[in-house]
């Protein structure tokens, strides 16, 4: 088989095609979101907050009778208000924001084993949501990933000097009257509903991946952080395309794939910078 061919046989596929669609839609959005995470050290805060949408699944599954629409919008419900609650209990009490995360994981986390427990196919009818699985994405499905999507990217480009200097310098942003606390809570609940529409691609399991692996990646090329947005979201993108077809000719799971994908390049590009390096001196 030709290299051609390799690469046109799985597009004869309507669920590849979706999924490949999918998969680069959600890698640039939480590319994006993933460099604010970097900068600012929030990778534990993805991480919470991808298994704290945990009991909106749930909630949304015993609910829907099995019907993926009021999983979406359970889990964005239990996502938001999970942020939220992370940010409140930080800011309005004595404790740290990194046991205010550990709190609100734990609980949220524990509600929702507590919740799928109670469904006895859970096992067969949730799995995915655990562990991706970007090929049985739906039209509907990658209609609610384009519009969220651009929502976030479109809050982020009409911000993106606020956010940049909260990232950077919270001081300076302090002085220049920014509304610090407001931006935060933003830029939580941005990164809770990019975390909700990728839950099909990659799932909670592995969703931490996507939004630390492609930034951490850039951020070892380029300090400039447009650029660093622009790498990031190329490496994501990649990574969801190469992922696929991994996935599609090795009969791996696609999720896994797609992280493993975008391991290899950090490892790739990290390698080649230290190396460089040690040239250079």
């Amino acid at each position: 088989m030709s290299i051609f061919d390799t690469i046109l046989q799985p597009l004869q596929y309507a669920f590849m095609q979706r999924g490949i669609m999918a998969a680069i839609l959600v890698g640039i959005v939480c590319a994006v979101l993933g460099t604010y995470v970097v900068l600012r050290g929030m990778a534990f805060f993805g991480d919470a907050l991808a298994h704290a949408i945990l009991p909106g699944v749930a909630i949304g599954y015993l609910i829907g009778g099995g019907a993926r629409e009021p999983l979406f919008w359970w889990a964005l419900l239990t996502g938001i208000l999970s942020a939220i609650g992370i940010g409140t209990i930080s800011r309005s009490t004595r404790i740290k924001e990194d046991t205010a995360i550990g709190i609100i994981f734990a609980g949220m986390f524990a509600l929702g084993i507590a919740l799928i427990s109670s469904v006895r196919s859970y096992t067969v009818d949730l799995a995915h949501f655990l562990f991706g699985d970007v090929l049985g994405v739906r039209t509907s499905d990658l209609v609610l990933t384009a519009i969220f999507g651009t929502l976030i990217l479109l809050v982020i480009f009409l911000l993106y000097k606020e956010f940049m200097v909260i990232s950077f310098d919270p001081i300076l942003a302090a002085t220049l009257r920014l509304p610090v606390r407001l931006l935060d809570y933003l830029l939580m609940i941005l990164i809770s509903i990019a975390i909700v529409v990728s839950l099909q691609t990659v799932g909670v399991a592995l969703m931490v991946a996507m939004l630390v692996t492609p930034a951490a990646t850039a951020s070892l090329l380029t300090r400039r952080l447009s650029t660093m947005m622009i790498l990031a979201s190329a490496f994501a993108a990649l990574s969801g395309i190469i992922g696929l077809y991994l996935s599609y000719y090795l009969n791996l799971a696609s999720g896994a794939a797609i992280v493993l994908t975008c391991t290899g390049f950090f490892l790739m590009i990290w390698s080649s910078t230290s190396i460089l390096r040690q040239k250079t001196r």
